[in-house]
């Protein structure tokens, strides 16, 4: 039976109380951001494992990680998925397309040669790019004005999760070698089907029911995301999240890979380093990020800036010290805590406050999808970029932090506390 509809009045309202309900839902939505996540950490921790199985070359790793839910193949779901959540309804994307990603971990779990290997990939980067910006835009339609942020940061901790259960249990079962890479992929098939079961009892968003009956064009007129106060807000969303995201897709995928590459340590060594930066970003995001994001804007540039500076500080290390493992480990920790609080959590917050009903998803999905598209490219590179040296990865990771960091915080709006139809409304 489907969870009771709400109005949208009901869904956000000035209080700050989060329903039991809306909790639950958020729950779910999220896994879209766990099994994201958790998918590209699983690709990181096997990355080696698999290139000595399939004797995959430095630049076949490269197209391997550019097309998955890393990158490319996750750019492709995103801007199709979040226009068709715009257009069909957010329930119709976020309820069928879990099946898709199963398949897709299935022959990667299973996969016997090198097709498989690259199939699978494809297929689980397309599925979970088109799951998050319907998931994050309903999430964004039922919370409350001054508990989004709480909400969203939420889903940022679901997203936090999967990397680190992946990566622990790629850690207890590295001594299997590449059947422990094949049990993890296995995991994330099983939350899939749960997820999916669970998730037939969500009631569509109120919020575009509401647009769809009114005829205002849901999922249609596109060009006008390119006008006025759209595309302002399409270009600042798509510069911080794209910029941040190539270091975070580089930390997420390649640290292992990196760590073990440039011998600062061994299999078990670098996956289980790896897993200190999600486990502290979840802290954080629960601790801080949770409980101040919707304070008011300047506590929101706040935190931006401060989690910009430890960003750029973490990567900006490794221009004047040597690559070892204490060096890595303060390179995790600041940039764990930094990215908790200028990242991805606000990114998902201002996806849902400055754009229309009609276009959230298409929105999202857009800059979602240049992002990774960008980031397949740059990981393209990164393996042969690692056996230069951690310099000039560290160098461009600097300098891409520094922009997302500096026009986040410079030119962040102010849209702290308010309805989405209050927001709509002063900037039409």
């Amino acid at each position: 039976m489907a969870y009771p509809s709400v109005s949208p009045s009901q869904e956000s309202g000035a209080a700050t109380v989060i329903t039991r309900q809306q909790w639950k839902w958020s729950a779910l939505a999220g896994m879209a951001s766990y099994l994201d996540a958790g998918s590209i950490v699983a690709l990181g921790a096997g990355l080696a494992l698999l290139q000595k199985e399939f004797g995959l070359s430095d630049t076949s790793v490269g197209v391997l990680a550019a097309i998955g839910p890393n990158a490319l193949g996750c750019a492709i779901g995103a801007m199709i998925g979040g226009w068709l959540g715009d257009k069909l309804g957010r329930k119709r994307i976020y309820q069928y397309d879990l099946m898709v990603y199963a398949f897709g971990i299935l022959l990667v779990a299973l996969a016997m040669n090198r097709e498989m290997l690259f199939a699978g990939t494809f297929i689980i980067g397309v599925a979970v790019g088109a799951d998050v910006p319907t998931s994050l835009a309903l999430v964004g339609e039922f919370a409350p004005d001054k508990a989004r942020g709480k909400l969203l940061g939420f889903t940022q901790v679901a997203w936090c999760l999967g990397p680190v259960i992946v990566l622990w249990m790629a850690l207890a079962l590295a001594p299997l070698g590449l059947l422990g890479i094949r049990l993890v992929f296995l995991h994330l098939f099983v939350v899939a089907i749960v997820t999916w079961a669970l998730r037939r009892g969500l009631a569509e968003s109120a919020r575009w029911t509401a647009a769809a009956s009114s005829g205002r064009g849901v999922g249609r007129n596109l060009l006008i995301l390119f006008k006025g106060a759209n595309l302002k807000a399409l270009v600042w969303t798509a510069v911080i999240y794209l910029f941040w995201n190539l270091a975070a897709g580089t930390a997420g995928i390649f640290n292992p890979y990196i760590i073990n590459t440039l011998h600062a340590g061994g299999q078990a060594m670098s996956v289980g380093l790896s897993s200190a930066n999600f486990l502290l970003a979840m802290v954080v995001t629960v601790t801080v990020f949770m409980r101040y994001s919707d304070r008011n804007f300047r506590t929101r540039r706040l935190l931006w800036g401060v989690g910009a500076v430890m960003q750029v500080v973490a990567y900006g290390l490794f221009l004047f010290l040597p690559f070892t493992v204490t060096t890595v480990i303060i390179n995790i920790a600041l940039f764990a805590m930094g990215g908790a609080l200028a990242g991805e959590a606000f990114y998902k917050v201002f996806s849902q406050e400055l754009f229309p009903t009609t276009l959230r998803g298409s929105a999202q999905g857009l800059t979602f999808g240049l992002a990774r598209t960008f980031l397949g490219i740059w990981s393209f590179f990164v393996p042969v970029l690692a056996h230069a040296g951690i310099k000039p990865i560290a160098g461009l990771l600097t300098l891409f932090l520094l922009i997302s960091g500096a026009v986040g915080f410079f030119f962040m709006p102010d849209t702290s506390g308010k309805s989405l139809e209050q927001i709509e409304r002063e900037r039409a």
